[in-house]
């Protein structure tokens, strides 16, 4: 958004819920004071407002919480929340900056069902749409979903089907595959080359809920050429989608 329109009152408030929601009952004003880089006095008046407002509560100890209008709030957006509409929404802005391919997909067992599609403009595409799917160990939305489950969990699901190469480059043992996913927990996102789909890349990220679940993946998908030359703005905007696709912005 352009700073022309931003309300730095408004950053200020977000920064300090942001704050209280990650250590509820534990912080007093001095100590958000320092994590913040609010001055104690501008900090006072803020919490005073929010507090007012309903959407911070002071604690007997004076530490602070998350307030009851935020509850209310946080159980009506559930309610509304339509995570298909919210990708083709957010995801139009995000073609416009990457010009690739954009995917959203669930997981069902071990295979990724793709629910929802952005074209780039790139001429060479991947046959691939909604209510298709794809074994998830192959793909990078696949193990961004798979991460959530332990490897003793992920080998029961492999257990009849196994591993199966769609290409020469596919993962296709349970050890490949967690070093896979334990990279994607160290960074936020993982990477696949040409695991699905000789001569192309994908990059993903999750998509939480309010219980703090990964319950989809975005994904760009690009030639290896197109990739070599956008990654770093495409680590970057893939985590951005992803965060403006979930309920809770999760560390």
């Amino acid at each position: 958004m352009e700073k022309k329109y931003w309300v730095p009152a408004i950053e200020k408030a977000n920064n300090i819920m942001t704050i209280i929601a990650k250590e509820p009952r534990k912080l007093k004003l001095m100590e958000i004071s320092k994590r913040s880089n609010i001055n104690k006095s501008s900090l006072f008046t803020i919490l005073n407002t929010l507090e007012e407002l309903g959407w911070v509560y002071k604690e007997a100890d004076q530490t602070y919480s998350l307030g009851p209008k935020l509850g209310f709030l946080s159980a009506q957006y559930i309610q509304q929340f339509d995570l298909t509409r919210l990708f083709n929404r957010e995801a139009d802005k995000t073609v416009r900056i990457i010009e690739e391919t954009i995917q959203l997909s669930i997981l069902e067992g071990n295979e990724i069902i793709y629910i929802a599609k952005k074209e780039g403009q790139s001429v060479v595409r991947i046959a691939s749409g909604p209510g298709m799917r794809f074994p998830a160990h192959a793909t990078a939305m696949g193990k961004t979903m798979l991460s959530s489950f332990s490897k003793n969990k992920i080998s029961e699901m492999y257990k009849e089907s196994g591993f199966k190469k769609l290409t020469d480059k596919t993962v296709d043992n349970l050890d490949d595959l967690m070093d896979q996913i334990n990279e994607f927990k160290k960074k936020g996102y993982i990477i696949e080359t040409q695991e699905a789909v000789k001569g192309f890349t994908c990059i993903s990220a999750p998509v939480w809920n309010e219980r703090n679940e990964i319950i989809a993946a975005v994904s760009f998908t690009m030639t290896i050429d197109n990739w070599e030359k956008k990654s770093e703005l495409c680590k970057d905007e893939i985590i951005a989608l992803a965060k403006r696709l979930s309920i809770i912005d999760h560390d």
